[in-house]
């Protein structure tokens, strides 16, 4: 079974111009490891006109549309770590992007999971400042 967050997978001190190279950016990490085929990141796009993938505290969390599921080959997260931050619209800054790819609705017990560690403001901080891909695995450990 395919890890679902290798440390290739963690990008750290990138800059994104806006949200659609923010969630291109998180899907290619997903593309190029082979979690998806990469259709998947257009279904991503699609999802972010549906409604915002922005959750609040910094975070964006981009996954696909219902029906995306056809190109997800495994379950993955990609995290990005935008120190300047990413434009979500008005009052959305995204210092934090992760991306999802569920396989079999494995997305809603993934972003549960996630949800219940960026439910504490202390382990946003830890991850926006993280200096090193081991200090965000470390914090995902139990997540994934």
């Amino acid at each position: 079974m395919k890890e679902i967050m290798p440390l290739e997978n963690i990008k750290l001190g990138i800059a994104l111009a806006d949200k659609e190279q923010a969630i291109k950016a998180a899907g290619q990490v997903l593309v190029e490891n082979g979690y998806v085929d990469k259709n998947y990141i257009d279904c991503m796009l699609q999802r972010e006109e549906v409604v915002s993938t922005y959750i609040g505290s910094q975070v964006a969390i981009p996954h696909g549309v219902d029906g995306s599921q056809q190109y997800i080959k495994h379950s993955g997260l990609s995290f990005l770590q935008v120190p300047e931050g990413v434009s979500f619209g008005s009052d959305k800054e995204a210092k934090l992007l992760i991306g999802i790819a569920g396989k079999n609705d494995e997305h809603l017990e993934m972003l549960a999971k996630i949800a219940g560690l960026l439910g504490e403001e202390e382990n946003i901080e830890k991850l926006v400042n993280a200096q090193s891909k081991e200090e965000i695995a470390a914090l995902f450990e139990g997540v994934v």
